[in-house]
């Protein structure tokens, strides 16, 4: 939600997007919201965006992700009401959002406001005791970068309202998980963008050092050591500023052409075709003469082939083979160009321009039509890679981009 900072006329270097520290964070939106609202807050909590390493359109087709909480992080100051009334301010909009929680349902708020609120309505939903409430959020998690700045906010909400309720939820992994799904469902039926689970898992679920290995089938996870430094290695995240839109029907539009195909198929979801070949075959068959005919296989090629790449990653992180991972996030990238049709002209000179500079691997994270790459380089490579692919953007005539590092961070919690 916040723009970084010109670069350096006077040295040309790449544009880096830094981090607030916790504290800073937290000093922040506090201030805000006594100067929104004249009083204290009740406390402040924050949640992570993320980063996907691998596993990409694979959430909502039950399959599996690999995703790790970044360092940056969206701040909620908020204080609880006796009333019904919800009040939502932000440092990133100058507009304030106010309304009655028991008006909202979907199709009533048409702003940011509606991941936050959204929270809360779900919570009701789910038949958890929630109040109004004054919250105030600032953030420095890039805003429309494919890095969930909007799941960072609705789980930091997540759990200022479990915390402020006494829900007990935030303190077990199945609590999180429930916390989730509520978030899930405020994006989806509020906010109105039909996205999968995979970042509010991150969000709340991810654990500090480690890369969430999550199957969206059952919930299921597993924590993997992710420390690429130790093996002289960065994540390099590659912000193109083309603009990241998932409510525009594209992304909708992707997830409808696979629920055909697994209809197509006879099967609950992609995640349960095995034999590919088999698979493209039957569809074939079924969907003579439909004109998606060939985009639908297309679309389930990348689902399949996508879930054995998390697994072959699996696979080599276990094994301390790290650096073979860069190979299969450049595979990702060119199934999700090809097969998904997801990439646009940023984000393949991204990808192309950091391999030629020396990265061991890139790909297009997110849902694509927009948004951010990430190239696994070298430590040392990483101002040099940066420094390319920003001279590419600029011989383009592109917006320039900016970067930051990805590290495996903290879940959501109070700050």
């Amino acid at each position: 939600m916040t723009t970084p900072e010109p670069p350096d006329p006077t040295t040309g270097a790449p544009e880096m997007i830094a981090a607030w520290s916790r504290a800073d964070g937290a000093r922040r939106v506090t201030a805000a919201f006594r100067e929104r609202f004249g009083t204290a807050p009740d406390g402040v909590w924050s949640a992570p965006g993320r980063v996907n390493v691998i596993g990409e359109h694979t959430d909502y087709n039950a399959g599996l992700c690999l995703p790790i909480a970044l360092p940056h992080r969206t701040y909620v100051a908020l204080r609880t009401r006796d009333d019904d009334r919800v009040r939502l301010a932000s440092a990133q909009e100058s507009a304030v959002w106010e309304g009655d929680l028991g008006g909202v349902a979907p199709g009533t708020v048409g702003s940011w406001a509606a991941y936050a609120v959204g929270v809360a309505w779900a919570a009701r939903e789910d038949g958890l005791a929630v109040r109004g409430f004054d919250a105030v959020v600032d953030s420095c998690v890039p805003y429309g970068a494919g890095l969930s700045s909007s799941a960072a906010l609705e789980c930091a909400v997540a759990v200022a309202l479990d915390d402020v309720h006494g829900l007990g939820l935030g303190g077990d992994d199945a609590g999180r998980a429930r916390l989730a799904s509520l978030c899930i469902r405020a994006e989806n039926e509020i906010a109105g963008a039909p996205t999968g689970g995979m970042d509010q898992a991150a969000s709340l679920r991810c654990r500090e050092g480690h890369a969430l290995l999550l199957d969206n089938r059952d919930g299921s996870t597993r924590h993997i050591p992710f420390d690429l430094s130790a093996h002289g290695l960065a994540l390099l995240v590659v912000d193109t500023r083309a603009e990241h839109q998932l409510a525009d029907g594209q992304y909708g539009a992707r997830r409808r052409q696979c629920e055909i195909a697994a209809e197509a198929l006879g099967v609950p979801s992609l995640r349960e075709v095995e034999d590919l070949d088999a698979a493209l075959d039957r569809l074939d068959a079924v969907l003579a003469g439909d004109v998606e005919r060939e985009v639908v296989r297309r679309r389930v090629r990348h689902v399949v082939t996508d879930n054995r790449r998390v697994e072959l990653v699996e696979r080599l992180m276990d094994a301390d083979d790290v650096e073979h991972v860069g190979p299969v996030l450049t595979a990702a990238h060119a199934s999700l160009r090809d097969d998904y049709e997801v990439s646009v002209r940023e984000l393949d000179l991204a990808v192309d321009v950091a391999v030629a500079a020396g990265a061991l691997g890139g790909r297009m994270v997110g849902g694509g039509f927009g948004g951010s790459a990430v190239a696994l380089v070298r430590a040392g490579d990483v101002d040099r890679v940066a420094s390319a692919v920003a001279a590419a953007f600029a011989d383009a005539r592109l917006t320039a981009p900016a970067f930051l590092v990805a590290t495996a961070e903290a879940p959501a919690g109070r700050d």
